[in-house]
């Protein structure tokens, strides 16, 4: 059973840092590209960050670049998002995903395997 569990999420004050965390298994992530993806209330899940295999090559959304870090380690089947110079507009449910195939890595539709996801608040 392919099981990818978020934690590290919170409350977090304007300009505080939060790093997540998200555990795999049941799949080797060797073989995957992962992401995460955030959703606000009443607004679409949208791309946040997401790394190639080896951990070269990041891609981050237009909001985040800058500020948010994504990284993963094969070994420990790990990737993790640290998130600093936080704003109020980056509060929402965070998941984690993997994507197996060629693809757009900040397309929701081709991931394969999701977290259940954490909330993320930002506010004084």
């Amino acid at each position: 059973q392919v099981q990818l569990v978020e934690s590290g999420g919170g409350l977090a004050q304007p300009g505080g840092s939060l790093r997540l965390s998200c555990t795999v298994s049941g799949i080797t992530i060797n073989n995957f590209r992962m992401g995460w993806f955030r959703q606000a209330p009443g607004k679409e899940r949208e791309f946040v960050a997401g790394v190639e295999w080896s951990g070269t090559y990041k891609y981050y959304g237009d909001s985040v670049k800058g500020r948010f870090t994504i990284s993963r380690d094969n070994a420990k089947n790990f990737v993790a998002l640290q998130m600093d110079s936080l704003k109020p507009e980056d509060t929402g449910v965070y998941y984690c995903a993997a994507l197996a195939a060629d693809g757009d890595i900040k397309t929701m539709s081709n991931y394969w395997y999701w977290g259940q996801g954490i909330q993320v608040t930002v506010s004084s």
